[in-house]
């Protein structure tokens, strides 16, 4: 039966407990500097809701970070959840002569914050075979303590990213230390297929959603590893509750996260984050919509749709208030 029939897919559909990972977002203050007091307040509040932590991640702005704000940033997550709580951060390699050693470097940083590692890809993957990125692979997870997540990035993300072929993810399934993937093609079908192919070469491998245009893949058999549950993470994990039970509240649930995903990542899909931080703003979980200041942002008319989006998430205790205060006044008269 091919992985891409409906048949196959209608056959996926079960109740489960994902495991939910929330990318988070690094808040940045109006003069430019990151904002680290409400950085540790958002790790803080999504491992309440329920949820793990990425930081480092694309929604981190981790590929537009020097290596030092990279550690800045892995010890004040390690602050923000306290001692012995897991988190994932992403490790880079971009622009490196040996990326190996620069692998290695960033996943000793990670590892001695207590994290795991997540393997980001970087430009001289792109000119290697399936067995020589499987190799790399090989090297950089074998020296972890404990595994390492890899991560596949559609180049609509950022420019580093590829989507690998089918002989490339294969060949990860094979490696004992890569636990599993991140998979961000948005693309439903491809993401079908490899959830086929861990069903029959390693059922224990994690394909982790990075889908924000198909987030009930969840339901497929996915877990997930989303920058959209960094917007909201108590809805997210009051959606994932609602699959575990088997509760058809699920569908409801899922549809407003959706609705929200639908308009933080349409095209250009690098300003999901300024998208993020309006959200953030608008619902009360920052004081600012600031991002880094070589990052993307959206039109302020946005907020007219990110403040429906909360509504239809139950997120706003006052919306005629919450459109005067973070609506309205940016706004131009017309």
């Amino acid at each position: 039966m091919s992985p891409s029939s409906l048949t196959d897919a209608w056959g996926r559909l079960h109740a489960r407990r994902p495991h939910g990972i929330a990318a988070a977002l690094l808040p940045y203050t109006p003069a430019g500097a990151i904002d680290f007091a409400a950085f540790e307040r958002h790790v803080a509040r999504t491992r309440d809701a329920g949820l793990d932590v990425a930081v480092n991640m694309d929604t981190g702005f981790g590929d537009l970070l020097a290596p030092a704000e990279r550690d800045a940033v892995l010890d004040a997550t390690r602050a923000a959840l306290g001692p012995g709580v897991r988190f994932f951060a992403g490790a880079f390699a971009l622009g490196a002569a040996d990326p190996r050693d620069a692998y290695r470097h960033a996943i000793r940083a990670i590892e001695q914050r207590g994290a795991v590692p997540i393997v980001v890809q970087c430009e001289a993957m792109k000119a290697m075979t399936p067995n020589e990125k499987a190799a790399l692979y090989a090297d950089v997870a074998r020296g972890t303590a404990q595994g390492a997540l890899a991560f596949e990035l559609s180049p609509r993300f950022a420019p580093h990213g590829e989507i690998w072929d089918d002989e490339t993810f294969e060949r990860l399934l094979d490696l004992p230390q890569l636990l599993g993937a991140k998979h961000s093609s948005l693309d439903r079908a491809l993401e079908l297929r490899r959830l086929a192919t861990r069903d029959r070469v390693r059922p224990s491998w994690r394909v982790y959603t990075g889908n924000d245009l198909g987030v009930d893949l969840i339901a497929y058999g996915s877990d997930y590893l989303l920058g959209l549950a960094t917007f909201a993470p108590e809805r997210f994990a009051e959606r994932d509750a609602a699959l575990a039970a088997g509760d058809a509240q699920f569908l409801a649930r899922n549809d407003a996260i959706q609705h929200l995903g639908n308009v933080g990542f349409r095209e250009p899909i690098p300003a999901y984050k300024h998208s993020a931080a309006l959200f953030l703003q608008i619902t009360g979980g920052l004081a600012s919509d600031a991002i880094h200041p070589r990052a993307p942002r959206r039109p302020a008319a946005d907020r007219v749709l990110l403040h429906d989006c909360a509504l239809r998430l139950g997120m706003l205790d006052d919306p005629d208030r919450t459109w005067r205060e973070h609506v309205a006044p940016h706004l131009r008269s017309v």
